[in-house]
């Protein structure tokens, strides 16, 4: 009998997921609500709450699908990028924004999540973020190989705020006034000009 409920609940837990991410990627993280998830569930309300702790722990269980995801799709570039370092921060960021715009509502879950003013981010978050930070890492450091590891990781995290503030202003046209079919050349000049000074 054991077996079976932890069956069902494995089996409520993944529809409830692959609900969630529908919803997301369809119509964005406002629109998931427990009451809706749980109509289309076919359960009850209070089940959800017995599978995920509360909603943003739903929300964090799609988002670490998202990752994966994007983690994949910056790899499989990078796998075919030139083996200049330059040229490599540019295919890999220009990935990120393709990404993006291929999945904006499920990108911006990502970083609209809202946790609590002091609440850490879960630690697949941040290993999550360390895959793409060392995908940006290694090029940079055959551009600056003089940097001490502090500054290093301080000039990874910078370039990717860099190229991830383009692509968010960009894909709201109404705010950075940039065309869309702009935001790969404006990546690109912005990478090789913080990148000159090598």
């Amino acid at each position: 009998m054991a077996g079976k409920v932890a069956q069902r609940r494995a089996a409520l837990r993944e529809n409830l997921v692959l609900i969630a991410e529908r919803t997301i990627s369809e119509k964005g993280l406002t629109a998931l609500r427990a009451r809706d998830l749980a109509s289309e569930a076919g359960c009850a309300v209070g089940a959800i709450y017995n599978v995920f702790g509360d909603l943003t722990d739903l929300v964090l269980t799609v988002n670490a699908r998202t990752f994966h995801r994007l983690g994949a799709d910056v790899a499989e570039a990078l796998a075919e990028a030139p083996q200049d370092p330059v040229e490599q921060l540019i295919v890999m960021a220009q990935a990120y924004h393709k990404f993006a715009a291929d999945n904006h509502l499920s990108w911006r879950a990502l970083f609209d999540v809202e946790r609590a003013p002091d609440e850490a981010a879960p630690d697949w978050y941040l290993e999550e973020m360390g895959r793409l930070f060392a995908y940006i890492a290694d090029p940079l450091a055959v551009i600056f190989p003089g940097r001490d590891s502090h500054e290093h990781a301080l000039l990874t995290r910078a370039l990717f705020s860099s190229v991830h503030g383009i692509v968010l202003l960009g894909l709201d046209q109404a705010s950075s006034g940039v065309p869309a079919e702009d935001i790969d050349r404006m990546i690109a000049l912005v990478l090789r000009q913080l990148t000159a000074s090598s």
